[in-house]
């Protein structure tokens, strides 16, 4: 019985209309709250990653400075030794700079010059500068009594 009731009352063209409208209405308000949530997600998550960039330029990278643990670390990462006991060990830091460090590594009592470069590469080899000078020679004169013994 009230099935018949509601369909007489919405088959009466003033009720369609007005039904339209307030659906209209009502799906309008819908999209309006998900457009701006939409808007404000992604003003939001821009906001953040500037916050972010801002705070990753705060940190100055240049600030770091070699350790003899993260140098062993490096170094042990770099030759597939273990962390734990490694065969190749760091004796001294020389030049400690962020962008090339040089460090005097240790092996089978065989001490060498080895550079690290950008705090994470590590190579033993010679060194030239942009002038032809190995550099690697010229530290292992300047450290001559470490090597000697």
């Amino acid at each position: 019985m009230k099935i018949r009731v509601i369909k007489k009352k919405l088959s009466n063209p003033r009720v369609r209309r007005r039904l339209k409208i307030g659906l209209s209405v009502f799906g309008g308000a819908i999209m309006m709250v998900v457009l701006f949530k939409i808007v404000y997600d992604i003003g939001y998550f821009d906001a953040q990653s500037l916050k972010n960039a801002n705070n990753a330029e705060l940190i100055h990278t240049d600030d770091r400075v070699l350790t003899m643990e993260s140098a062993q670390h490096i170094v042990s990462g770099a030759l597939k030794e273990d962390f734990n006991n490694p065969k190749t060990i760091v004796q001294m830091i020389i030049n400690n700079d962020n962008k090339l460090s040089t460090i005097i590594i240790e092996n089978n009592k065989v001490k060498k010059i080895a550079w690290i470069i950008n705090m994470r590469l590590f190579f033993t080899g010679d060194l030239f500068n942009d002038e032809g000078i190995n550099l690697t020679e010229g530290i292992e004169r300047q450290h001559n009594e470490i090597f000697a013994r």
